[in-house]
């Protein structure tokens, strides 16, 4: 048996492999061999995820290209958006800007709009410090930092742009007659576990990470950073960053930035609160995901309603953050394979009609076991009636 399954996995290497060492990649094929699962090893899941978020193109001859186009475009937004403004933080306006100074009122002056983005940066900086709090991976320091920023010591690193304050709480006392005393404390705004700068000279992958995203939210000034995409960004970061391939590593983060960009283009819409209601908002999705489900699937549905477990209090996450707090990262990456491959991956079409969607599927599984998981006391014996014979 052992036997078998180690031949069998082999063969599905060399297939992969064949596959991916083709002049113009079968994108139909890719998918197939994608929606059951990328093998861990070899890089080979990196390389077919930036196949599938279409970062890389089909055809090989062109990647060498695109590589290194869209690596120093993002090279070039880190210079522009994240060295130039911490310089000015450090050294002042500079004689290009003898006008401009930090209590200028001019909506067009640069200190203006540092002290505006620091607003954002520090939700993301709160947000990443608290990311995959279960692996040590992001706390880790990254093989290759960002040298111009983590040698250069004119260059302000982001995370010290936002100060985590303490509150000081005094509490007044009495003891005995007339003798009030005073006793202070601190209190940190910030959780214990929250991971900690690493020393000068080093850059840990949390910092690489915040990065990413606030150069994502200045390009969407509309936009900007909404709390989850944290949760969205860390599962392509972790699979890049742990990329075989040495000079792929060292690209990770370009490459992760432009593979969440593309996958952003995607989900967007459910990080708009005023699109909530539209045809593409998170609204309108999940009431196309219970449609669905009440066609498909009736009794888990009526189980659902009957209990009064609104779609608001679970499948707003699941769709919004892609199951990504469901489940351990290397189940969510696993996860992922499949959603990644499926081309109609974020569309859920009329309930009347069979859907091969792949989030619907993934939703519906995580229904089902979600239900399984939280009421087995109420269930039957057996879990949640039909588990055994829905084909996910």
């Amino acid at each position: 048996m052992v036997h078998r399954i180690m031949a069998a996995y082999k063969a599905r290497l060399l297939e992969f492999d064949a596959l991916l060492k083709e002049e113009t990649i079968d994108v139909g094929r890719l998918r197939d061999l994608c929606f059951s699962g990328v093998p861990d090893e070899g890089g080979r899941r990196a390389l077919c995820w930036k196949l599938l978020l279409h970062y890389l193109p089909l055809d090989r001859t062109q990647w060498n290209d695109t590589l290194n186009k869209k690596r120093a475009q993002y090279n070039h937004f880190v210079e522009e958006m994240v060295v130039e403004p911490a310089r000015l933080s450090k050294n002042g306006s500079g004689n290009n800007h003898v006008d401009d100074h930090p209590l200028n009122p001019n909506p067009e002056s640069q200190w203006g709009s540092f002290f505006k983005d620091n607003e954002v940066l520090a939700q993301i900086d709160k947000d990443v410090r608290r990311l995959c709090p279960d692996i040590m991976f992001f706390q880790r320091g990254t093989q290759f930092p960002c040298e111009v920023i983590v040698n250069d010591p004119e260059v302000e690193r982001l995370h010290r742009r936002v100060t985590h304050s303490s509150l000081t709480a005094t509490a007044v006392t009495r003891k005995g007659l007339g003798i009030t005393k005073l006793e202070a404390s601190n209190r940190r705004s910030a959780q214990t576990e929250d991971y900690h700068p690493l020393p000068p000279g080093s850059e840990a992958h949390w910092e690489v990470v915040e990065r990413i995203l606030f150069i994502y939210a200045k390009l969407n000034p509309g936009q900007s950073y909404v709390q989850g995409m944290n949760e969205i960004i860390g599962p392509i970061y972790y699979t890049f960053a742990n990329d075989p391939n040495i000079a792929f590593r060292e690209n990770a983060e370009a490459d992760c930035f432009w593979c969440f960009i593309s996958l952003m283009g995607e989900i967007r819409d459910f990080f708009i609160r005023t699109l909530d209601d539209s045809e593409s908002g998170i609204g309108a999705m999940m009431e196309r995901l219970m449609s669905n489900l009440r066609h498909h699937d009736h009794q888990l549905w009526n189980r659902l309603r009957t209990q009064e477990l609104r779609p608001q209090f679970f499948s707003f996450r699941w769709l919004t953050l892609l199951l990504s707090q469901e489940f351990d990262l290397p189940d969510v990456i696993r996860v992922w394979d499949s959603l990644f491959a499926d081309a109609n991956r974020f569309q859920l079409p009329d309930p009347s009609l069979h859907s091969n969607d792949g989030i619907a599927k993934r939703c519906y599984a995580a229904e089902r076991f979600w239900l399984q998981y939280e009421n087995s006391a109420a269930l039957p014996s057996g879990g949640c009636p039909g588990t055994a014979q829905q084909s996910h």
